[in-house]
């Protein structure tokens, strides 16, 4: 595995993301557990999660999982880097009070050692921003996180789905506060068919020194080589995936993606992983295996050199915004 810092800070993370969401919902506990034995054995350290994964009223599960894990040895805490995140509502379906969501100091401060009971564990290393929280001003936010750094609950924060100028404003805010590190991550979606980030979230992310962890590399699993798989009778498309090989213009799209691929004897799922790892700013994206074997395609991403002949193709195929102003303005 290679490794990388986590933006500006000195955090030594791996180059591809753990990421948790199918455990509970579509992967049991034994197989998620086996799951991340398999990923320490591989070197893969950073280990992302949410309070409301398992969802619906089984939200809190995966974090559960993940702490029965930590329970089993304590040398699985020591050795990773434990991201999750804060803002969706976890009250009780059905349950929900005013404060029970969002990013306000109150409901950060119940949040995190909710988390933290169910994580099994006395610290989290990098507490998450789900969303951007428009009712509440960052001075608050900030004032919340600092209390929980000073106890020793948290040691870094992050964000996820954060636009440019929320990136900006949280951490020129954060830079008038003695002693707050501001945010050092966010998690965008960012992949070959999806490159709005490149207009001006990464360049954000990238001035504020904060690391890039895409999520959904595979596009809901667009580009992990659909049209071959469904050729050949596998798993057919669905969700967002399906619904854009219902274009016709897009379905040439993935097709003439999947046969370049084809031509340099690779696989679609672990070039689409490569590809990002080649971009500026991205630490690393998280993926999501359900089974082992998919994780094991997605380490063998790591290793994988990319052709210039391969990056000029691909970025014929999904053309990027460019930065902006330049992608909307001369």
């Amino acid at each position: 595995m290679k490794y990388t810092q986590l933006g500006r800070t000195g955090l030594k993370v791996s180059r591809l993301v753990l990421g948790t969401m199918n455990f509970g919902p579509q992967t049991d506990e034994t197989d998620s557990h086996a799951i991340m034995d398999s990923a320490l054995d591989a070197g893969i350290n950073y280990f992302d999660t949410a309070n409301v994964y398992g969802w619906g009223e089984n939200k809190g599960r995966t974090e559960e999982i993940i702490g029965n894990w930590f329970a089993k040895s304590a040398a699985n805490r020591d050795k990773v880097v434990l991201a999750t995140k804060v803002y969706g509502n976890m009250a009780a379906d059905g349950q929900a009070w005013p404060n029970h969501d969002k990013l306000s100091a109150l409901n950060i401060r119940r949040a995190v050692d909710a988390s933290l009971r169910r994580l099994q564990t006395d610290y989290i290393d990098i507490y998450q921003f789900h969303h951007v929280d428009r009712a509440t001003p960052f001075e608050e936010i900030w004032q919340a996180i600092d209390t929980l750094v000073q106890q020793g609950k948290i040691l870094y924060v992050g964000s996820s789905n954060f636009p440019g100028y929320k990136i900006a404003q949280a951490n020129e805010i954060a830079a008038r506060r003695a002693g707050t590190i501001g945010l050092v991550s966010e998690q965008c979606l960012y992949n070959l068919a999806e490159r709005r980030a490149e207009m001006e979230v990464i360049p954000a992310a990238q001035e504020y020194g904060l690391g890039v962890i895409p999520w959904s590399p595979l596009h809901g699993g667009l580009l992990g080589g659909v049209i071959k798989k469904e050729a050949k009778g596998g798993r057919r498309a669905s969700g967002r995936a399906a619904d854009t090989l219902a274009d016709p213009a897009k379905r040439a799209q993935i097709q003439s993606y999947e046969d370049l691929l084809e031509k340099h004897g690779l696989e679609p799922g672990e070039a689409a992983l490569a590809w990002l790892l080649t971009r500026p700013g991205v630490t690393g994206p998280i993926v999501g295996p359900r089974t082992a074997e998919q994780l094991e395609s997605a380490i063998r991403a790591v290793e994988l050199e990319l052709s210039e002949e391969v990056l000029a193709g691909l970025d014929e195929t999904f053309p990027g915004p460019g930065p902006s102003p330049e992608a909307f303005a001369w």
